[in-house]
């Protein structure tokens, strides 16, 4: 009789190996004893595997009743996946474990899928290859003996671990039989999202207890297409942590950490689009967590439509910065300096409903950045009604970031602000001198001022005297928000 057994807690496992062991339990758990000629043992820790047949015999007739190709997908029915779950697992598959052409085969024949967003909005229309031959499915022939046995060492690629690269000096990345089987079946304990650009983000997490780990992934239907597509790696990684804390709120035994692997084209191999090209390592508590889900609600993907009817995803630039902000553990307006540099500014709105997200200090700050600006505004908009004039707002606001971009020393900036402040004095600046001074002169804290009083202004919605708006409505108009387009993933897989 041979015996196997794979444990959680080896030294010699690291956490895609983990993933993978919960995966194999998760497998087994939908096999029915009397089908396959192996026995089996899940623990909290290891899973134990044993039979009397060749090795061969055994691990085949186990991935036989665990992957499976149905109507064009990569179908595990332990996943119980409906059917938006089968297309995102597929396609977040091929575009990951099974990324490389010798890996699956697909159809040239392309199908159309449409996906409900929201109701009473378009749906999207999403191509699709189906798919007929994947390593999933073959006799696994590196692995074995000519006599049926497990090799010591076996070659591990791509299809094992997502962006695994050859070695020109040493050849394949080689591991144990153990090793081997837990990547083998890792692609059922990853999640898997499509990134712009060519990229594809897959989520490894981290497992504690196996069996406590398949009863909450038993419940997973897969996942629908808008959370599929997602705006980053870090998006990805919180997105994954919250959805795991909704399953199970309980501390001890949910997934709060994981590893994100993103894919996409290296500047030294132009053949494939998915190689590695970073890995993050994510744990996020609860506040991190409930500021994303704000966030996410704030800069929600967008269906549109052009002028030939056609519809797509549009997903939004500021949530992936300010998700990579929050899995460092900056606030999440840090960098908005260089953001505001970079990109054109549309998503207004939700940078307005973002900024109620402050601690006393930075909201002591904000409000008398804002109430000077408020002030330089009302100035502004008198000097234009005595040249008989409306306000030009983009210009008025211009004049004010521009001379806030332009320090590059905390001296140069203090000096700045102090004399913005002092200019246009407001209700908001009064009494609160001694917060701002530590604001401006704390050791590397500038730079965090800076953006802080950028955000202020540019998420600014006060009103005149009057009780008019003093930002035009067209202002904070979104209908031409500036989102990234889904139109560039029709590149065929």
């Amino acid at each position: 009789m041979t015996e196997l057994t794979l444990s959680i807690f080896d030294p010699n496992t690291l956490l895609p190996h983990r993933g993978g062991i919960a995966g194999l339990a998760l497998a087994l758990d939908a096999i029915n004893p009397s089908d396959v000629p192996f026995s089996w043992k899940v623990t909290e820790d290891e899973v134990n595997l044993s039979w009397e047949c060749s090795d061969q015999e055994a691990i085949l007739s186990l991935l036989r009743q665990t992957y499976h190709l149905e109507d064009g997908y990569l179908d595990v029915p332990a996943l119980n996946l409906d059917q938006q779950g089968k297309y995102t697992f597929t396609e977040g598959v091929t575009r990951t474990f099974l990324q490389h052409g010798q890996q699956r085969k697909l159809s040239k024949n392309e199908v159309s899928l449409s996906f409900m967003i929201d109701e009473g909005q378009p749906e999207i229309s999403r191509p699709f290859r189906p798919i007929e031959d994947c390593y999933y499915t073959r006799d696994f022939k590196d692995a074995f003996s000519s006599k049926g046995t497990f090799k010591p060492n076996i070659p591990i690629k791509g299809h094992h671990l997502p962006g695994l690269v050859e070695c020109f000096a040493h050849g394949a990345y080689q591991e144990s039989p153990q090793g081997f089987l837990a990547l083998v079946f890792l692609p059922l304990a990853c999640s898997y999202y499509q990134l712009s650009g060519y990229r594809s983000a897959v989520v490894i997490p981290e497992i504690k207890n196996i069996k406590e780990w398949v009863k909450r992934r038993k419940i997973f239907s897969g996942s629908s297409y808008r959370d599929f597509r997602s705006s980053s790696s870090g998006e990805s990684a919180l997105r994954f942590l919250l959805q795991e804390k909704l399953i199970e709120d309980s501390q001890d035994l949910r997934v709060d950490y994981c590893e994100v692997y993103q894919l996409g084209k290296q500047q030294w191999d132009g053949s494939q689009s998915y190689l590695k090209q970073a890995v993050y390592r994510v744990k996020a508590n609860d506040e991190i967590l409930a500021l994303y889900d704000s966030a996410f609600q704030f800069f929600k993907p967008q269906v549109r439509t052009n002028d030939k009817g056609e519809t797509w995803l549009a997903i939004s630039k500021i949530l992936p910065w300010l998700c990579d902000n929050l899995i460092t553990g900056k606030p999440w307006y840090s960098g908005f300096y260089d953001f505001y540099k970079q990109n054109e500014l549309y998503e207004r709105k939700g940078l307005i409903s973002m900024s109620q997200y402050l601690d006393v200090l930075e909201q002591t700050f904000f409000d008398a950045v804002q109430g000077a600006f408020s002030s330089f505004l009302r100035e502004q908009i008198i000097q234009a009604q005595k040249q008989g004039r409306p306000l030009d707002y983009k210009q008025a606001t211009d004049k004010v970031i521009n001379r806030l971009l332009r320090p590059s020393t905390q001296q140069d900036f203090a000096k700045t602000m102090v004399d913005f402040l002092s200019r246009h004095r407001s209700k908001a600046t009064r009494g609160v001198g001694a917060e701002i001074y530590q604001w401006l002169h704390k050791d590397n804290n500038w730079k965090q001022a800076r953006d802080l009083a950028l955000l202020a202004i540019a998420s600014y919605t006060g009103k005149g005297k009057d009780g008019t708006p003093e930002i035009p409505e067209e202002a904070l108009d979104e209908s031409n928000i500036n989102l990234d387009s889904e139109q560039e993933l029709e590149m065929s897989v």
